[in-house]
């Protein structure tokens, strides 16, 4: 098969042939229809992430079951899934309370660069190629574990199931789950990239108000505003916290950082009236911190916490999501950006760093 691989920290990518094993015990084999371009793939490519190399990037990915590994009985060939990079192996503490996004299992997946016995299906010329997070959908072909996949409804386009399995869930996630209740709340979102407006989209639903977005890209902003911001500031031309004190004088009950910079997690702190919450979504380089100010934290009691992946049930949250998709309830054709073939891969990150607005989707199966 064809695939993405990445060798070196900071080279680009290269597409060439590699060869990919049958499916394993518990494992699937995916026809790769669509693969979302996210800036945590950025992070592994510069190395602020780290995961062992050589490896086929890509972990937001939907398409359809070619063949099943023994003892696989919940999937079949032909149907249609969408690719998750948080396992659910059902039965390790976090999966039993109820917190799959935390399950043990990723863990053997992110250090090993394999599946979940720790070993690989890739290979070129012989060499072992890694696995990026039991994923690597930057190809037309992978296999992953049957607990790493979610039936896909007809009607749901491949690439929107793709980018549902990571930007959507997490940023709309974020908000249903780590947020909770939050109608006629104050919100504001500093980053309106795939998660961002995800959670622009989830705000929406959830009814807060006002729903401010920072963002240093106007066309980012105006997007923003298509899906349902009611207010947006531009970091580039103004003070972001002097124009959302004025927006919202009392402060904001709850901030969504979808970044992942010091500069932004502190101003989304510092922003909060008392008794808000910073909910922390985006990735930073490995030993980023932030300063947060003791006495803020503690007389004002405002709340820092984290969220990864949505801080979903990704079997219960994933089928929700494209319910409301179908209805008419949540507009993710919108977040789609450029498509590109997978030849041109290098060119979609090159535009993700630039930022592009929406999420580009790699589909591996077209040519130039």
């Amino acid at each position: 098969m064809r695939a993405a691989l990445l060798h070196n920290v900071g080279s680009p990518l290269k597409v060439g042939e590699l060869e990919l094993d049958e499916p394993h015990a518990g494992e699937v084999l995916v026809r790769v229809e669509a693969a979302g371009v996210c800036h945590s793939d950025q992070h592994y490519l510069a190395g602020d992430l780290r995961c062992p190399l050589p490896v086929v990037p890509g972990h937001e990915g939907a398409g359809v079951i070619e063949a099943v590994g023994p003892g696989v009985t919940r999937f079949a060939p032909g149907d249609r899934v969408c690719l998750m990079w948080r396992p659910r192996c059902g039965r390790c503490r976090y999966c039993l309370v109820g917190r799959p996004a935390l399950c043990e299992a990723a863990g053997i997946q992110s250090s090993s660069g394999g599946l979940l016995d720790g070993t690989s299906r890739l290979s070129t010329g012989g060499t072992k190629v890694h696995h990026l997070l039991g994923v690597s959908c930057f190809a037309e072909h992978c296999v992953v574990s049957e607990h790493a996949v979610v039936p896909v409804p007809d009607g749901v386009p491949a690439e929107i199931a793709a980018i549902a399995g990571c930007a959507v869930i997490t940023g709309v996630g974020a908000v249903l789950n780590a947020v909770g209740r939050c109608a006629g709340d104050g919100i504001v979102i500093f980053g309106a990239g795939g998660v961002g407006l995800s959670t622009v989209l989830g705000a929406v639903l959830a009814g807060a108000d006002p729903i401010v977005v920072v963002d240093v890209v106007a066309e980012r902003l105006e997007m923003a505003e298509r899906l349902g911001a009611t207010h947006t500031v531009d970091a580039s031309r103004e003070d972001a916290a002097d124009a959302l004190r004025a927006i919202r004088p009392g402060g904001m009950e709850w901030a969504i950082e979808a970044v992942g910079r010091p500069a932004t997690l502190e101003t989304a702190l510092d922003v909060l009236r008392p008794g808000g919450t910073l909910v922390a979504v985006g990735l930073g380089a490995v030993g980023t911190t932030f300063d947060v100010p003791i006495n803020l934290l503690v007389q004002r009691e405002k709340r820092v916490v984290g969220s990864l992946y949505g801080s979903a049930n990704p079997l219960v949250d994933l089928p929700r999501l494209f319910d409301l998709y179908l209805a008419g309830r949540l507009p993710l054709d919108a977040l789609v950006g450029r498509r590109y073939p997978l030849d041109r891969i290098n060119e979609a990150f090159a535009d993700l760093t630039s930022g592009s607005v929406g999420r580009g989707v790699v589909l591996p199966w077209e040519s130039q």
